[in-house]
């Protein structure tokens, strides 16, 4: 069975005094939970202020990317919009609070717009991806479209990129999944 939705994974710590140490990822115990991806790349952002948000982004086919998301320092809200247009669940999102405290992840399938907005200051942010980022591939829809009335779970302003700020509409996001 291959997971086709976002799966929140939360790694088990084993502490003492010292601290902690887990495994954030071990591909077989992956592919035993029904995510079977050849991860080819880490990316790692660092957001210094309070409500940056970053997405809600994707890449087209054949560069689409399935993400592996955690939170190195700081916390996030994260969010996946389904945008295959032939799924029961598309324009459905789901989010989570991802943290360096809670140690959770979220496994984002290819086929998902993604982005998440920081909780606190100097979060850095790490992902794994199955595919290589492609620059003509790349694209964004709007993170506060109406019809999408995605509850980023935050008051007040955000800071977003000039990218973000002009990204496309969900009504004329014309997905390529």
């Amino acid at each position: 069975m291959q997971v086709d939705t976002p799966a929140f994974i939360t790694p088990k710590r084993i502490g003492d005094e010292r601290g902690f140490f887990c495994e954030t990822y071990n591909a077989k115990a992956f592919k035993q939970a029904g995510i079977d991806c050849d991860f080819v790349q880490d990316n790692e952002s660092l957001s210094a202020a309070k409500g940056t948000l970053r997405g809600l982004h994707y890449q087209a086919p054949p560069f689409a990317q399935a993400k592996l998301v955690r939170v190195l320092s700081g916390a996030i809200i994260d969010v996946a919009v389904d945008a295959r247009r032939a799924s029961p669940t598309f324009g459905q999102w789901v989010k989570a609070e991802l943290s360096a405290a809670n140690g959770a992840q979220l496994f984002v399938p290819a086929g998902f717009l993604h982005g998440f907005v920081t909780l606190e200051p100097d979060t850095h942010v790490a992902y794994k991806v199955d595919n290589y980022y492609d620059r003509e591939s790349d694209g964004s829809v709007k993170w506060d479209d109406p019809d999408l009335a995605i509850d980023w779970g935050v008051d007040g302003g955000v800071t977003v990129s000039d990218k973000d700020a002009n990204a496309q509409s969900w009504k004329v996001f014309n997905t390529p999944h």
